[in-house]
C-alpha cells in the first residue's frame, strides 16, 4: 500500500482508524465541528507543505467544517461519501466516515475534487429546473443521485448550483450524470 502524500482532515479518532484500514495516510483530527485559529494556522501550513484532503462526515457539521476549511485554506482537495455509505451498523451512533467501508474510502480518495478560488458561474438554478432537479416530487432524490454520481455530495438546489460551479463540473459530465439518472428511473 503506497502512502498518500496529502494529509487527510477528518473529524475524529474513529474516522482516522477507518481511514487507516483503507489507506496509508496521515490524518489531522479536528475533534468535532469547531476549528480554532490554531487549527486553521496548522492546516494552512500543512496545505503549503503537503496538501490537504478534506474528508468530513456527510452531515450538517461535516459540511460546516468543510466550508470553514475551504474558506480559510484555498486549494484544498475534497473527498466525499454519500450519506448511505456512512450509516452506522447499530441503531445508535451518528452518520460518518467511521462507518464507511475501506472500499468506499478508497473510491472517495480516488475521486477527489479541488476547489478553485474563483469558481466559474456556468450552472444556474434554471439549469437545475430544466433538468428536473428542483420543483417536483422527485427532485430531492434526483439531486442525491446526481451528487453521488459526480462525487460532490448532496445539496439543495442553491447548494448544488454552487457545488457544480465550485468543483468545475463540465456540462458534458452533468449531462452524462443526468442520462444515468434517467436510465435508472426507467
Amino acid at each position: 500500500m503506497s502512502k498518500i502524500k496529502e494529509v487527510i482532515v477528518v473529524e475524529g479518532k474513529d474516522d482516522t482508524k477507518q481511514i487507516h484500514k483503507a489507506v496509508d495516510a496521515d490524518t489531522y483530527e479536528t475533534n468535532g465541528s469547531a476549528l480554532s485559529n490554531v487549527d486553521l494556522a496548522r492546516l494552512k501550513k500543512l496545505q503549503a507543505t503537503r496538501g490537504l484532503i478534506v474528508f468530513t462526515d456527510p452531515d450538517f457539521n461535516g459540511e460546516r467544517l468543510r466550508k470553514m476549511i475551504s474558506a480559510a485554506v484555498p486549494g484544498v482537495k475534497h473527498a466525499f461519501i454519500r450519506r448511505d455509505q456512512g450509516v452506522p451498523d447499530e441503531a445508535h451512533g451518528s452518520l460518518g466516515v467511521e462507518h464507511a467501508t475501506p472500499a468506499t474510502i478508497k473510491h472517495a480518495l480516488a475521486h477527489l475534487y479541488t476547489q478553485t478560488t474563483a469558481p466559474t458561474a456556468s450552472f444556474t438554478i434554471q439549469d437545475l429546473q430544466a433538468a428536473g432537479l428542483t420543483g417536483n416530487s422527485q427532485a430531492r432524490h434526483r439531486r442525491e443521485r446526481l451528487g453521488a454520481i459526480l462525487g460532490i455530495g448532496y445539496g439543495n438546489g442553491k447548494q448544488l448550483v454552487h457545488r457544480l460551479n465550485m468543483f468545475q463540473i463540465t456540462p458534458a459530465q452533468f449531462k452524462q450524470a443526468l442520462a444515468k439518472i434517467k436510465q435508472e428511473e426507467e
